[in-house]
Order: C-alpha cells, then sequence, then structure tokens
C-alpha cells in the first residue's frame, strides 16, 4: 500500500510538472515579443560607459531586475487575487511612462547642442564618472520595472484559471528566464568590440579569425548606435501598446481605421501587419508628447 501511495504521488508530481512546463511555454510565446524590446532599450541604457565598466554595470542593472521582479511577481498574484480591476490602471501609468521617456529623448536630442548628444562621454554630460554610471543604471532600473511588469502580467495572464502554486510557478519561471536571458545578451552586445579586438590581436593577417575580429569592430559601433534608435522607438511601441490595451474599446477603433484603407491594402500581409504596430506608435508618440507638456508645465509652475 505504501508502495502504491508512493507511485501515486510520483504521479501526481509528473502531472503538476507537465503542466508547469506547458504554462510556461505558452507564456514564454506570448512574452516574446517583449523580450526584443526589452534588449533593445536595456542595450542602449548601458552603453556609452567606458569598456572595463561595462560588465559591471550591467550585473548592477541585472540586479536591479531581479529586485523588480522579487517585488513584481509577488504583487502581480496579490493584485490578481483580490483586486484584479487594478492590474489595467497600473499598467496604463506604466505605458504613460515609457512613453514619457521616449518623447523625452527626442525633446533632449532636439534642444542640446549637437556636441551634448553624446551622453556616453560622462565630462560632457557635466557629471562625474561615478554619477554618470549610476544615472545610466537608475534608468535602466526604471525601464526594466516597466517592461518587467508588462511582462510577469502577461504571463499571469496564461494561468490566471490555474492554482495559486502553477501561478507562482509559472511566472516566476518566466520572470528569471527572461532577467536571464535578457542581461546575458546585453551583456555580450556591449563587450562584442572587445571580443572583436581580441581576435585581431591574436591572429595573423587575412586569416578568418582576423576578418571575423575586424567584422565585428566594424558592425559593434553601428549595433549600438541602432540600439539607441530601436531603443527610443521601442518605448513608444510598447508604450502605446499598452496605452492602446488599457483604453474599453480600442480595439474596435484600430479595426474600425483599418477597414478604412483600401482593399489592396488589406490583403497586403506585410502592410496589415505593420499597420497595428505603426498605430501603436503613433499613440505611443502622441501620448508621449502629452505627458511630456503636462510635466513641464507642472514643472515650470513649480519654478
Amino acid at each position: 500500500m505504501a508502495g502504491l501511495s508512493l507511485i501515486a504521488l510520483l504521479d501526481d508530481i509528473a502531472s503538476v510538472l507537465d503542466d508547469v512546463a506547458l504554462m510556461t511555454k505558452v507564456a514564454a510565446k506570448k512574452t516574446a515579443g517583449v523580450l526584443g524590446d526589452d534588449l533593445a532599450l536595456n542595450a542602449q541604457q548601458v552603453s556609452g560607459v567606458s569598456a572595463e565598466r561595462e560588465l559591471p554595470v550591467v550585473w548592477k542593472v541585472a540586479k536591479g531586475s531581479f529586485k523588480n521582479k522579487a517585488i513584481l511577481v509577488p504583487a502581480a498574484l496579490l493584485i490578481s487575487a483580490i483586486a484584479p480591476w487594478l492590474i489595467t490602471p497600473l499598467l496604463l501609468i506604466g505605458g504613460l511612462f515609457l512613453c514619457f521617456e521616449g518623447a523625452e529623448k527626442l525633446h533632449h536630442a532636439k534642444s542640446a547642442p549637437e556636441h551634448e548628444n553624446n551622453t556616453g562621454d560622462a565630462a560632457l554630460a557635466g557629471l562625474s564618472v561615478e554619477e554618470f554610471e549610476n544615472q545610466k543604471v537608475k534608468g535602466a532600473i526604471r525601464t526594466d520595472f516597466i517592461l518587467s511588469a508588462e511582462i510577469i502580467v502577461i504571463a499571469l495572464g496564461t494561468v490566471q484559471i490555474e492554482s495559486l502554486a502553477t501561478q507562482l510557478t509559472v511566472v516566476s519561471l518566466i520572470a528569471l528566464l527572461m532577467t536571464v536571458g535578457v542581461y546575458g545578451l546585453v551583456a555580450g552586445i556591449v563587450k562584442m568590440d572587445d571580443v572583436g579586438l581580441y581576435l585581431v590581436n591574436n591572429s595573423r593577417v587575412k586569416t578568418l579569425k582576423h576578418y571575423l575580429g575586424n567584422g565585428l569592430l566594424t558592425f559593434a559601433p553601428k549595433l549600438m548606435r541602432s540600439l539607441a534608435v530601436i531603443g527610443t522607438v521601442a518605448m513608444f511601441l510598447v508604450g502605446g501598446s499598452i496605452v492602446l490595451h488599457s483604453i474599453p474599446g480600442s480595439h474596435d477603433v484600430v479595426h474600425s481605421l483599418l477597414t478604412m484603407l483600401p482593399e489592396t491594402f488589406a490583403h497586403n500581409v506585410v502592410a496589415s501587419t505593420l499597420a497595428p504596430i505603426v498605430i501603436d506608435g503613433l499613440v505611443g508618440l502622441l501620448a508621449g508628447f502629452i505627458v511630456l507638456l503636462v510635466v513641464s508645465g507642472v514643472q515650470k509652475l513649480r519654478a
């Protein structure tokens, strides 16, 4: 009898683990879209520090991200259990904040003199190296908090009807995997030029190793410049998407707008796929500058 009870217990555990694995796979698929934006934003946020400080800065931000998720996972489960109606307003605030940060970056890039646009130079920014690094870390952790909240809420939505234990396990696994994945890739991106330099210095001319090193040295700065742009665009896309999803009836309005487009446009797969993304970006851009105007107005009044 004891043997049968043990077998039944093991069978129950295996069944639960299968459910967790399946739910985790579904949640990972749904959060994959945010992962790309998270990667672009954080790689752009931690760029600009000195080469020897790149990995320590990434590690600081990664630790901040783990702390964010340690707060967000239990908070999301608690809110979902006692006040699920709060999730949407909180996400809306986070989305508006992302849009505001994007608008602030554009405004600063346009209003600051060209030589001051290089935020990678602490001296030009008027800060000490330590202050500049701390500013970078705080900005990256703040942005990570919003994106982490969206990832956790999306993951939680996939296991809403499951038991509390399954919800906790799946959401925690997604939070852990996303953090390790994002900051592992960010570390690889920011050290790409160092890898290229190492390959060049430790290989003979006209060898595959030498060409690969030169390729990485050429590609790395272009990638970082691209990520700076992609990161800002991602703020508007993610923020605009959150804002739209948080407004009741917004999907019907977007669908109505899309049906008003020419029939040839509607049947074009690329165009029909890009249209909702463009709408998210425009909504994010508009929301960002509205919040920026409000914040600027309040600051002027206080001054």
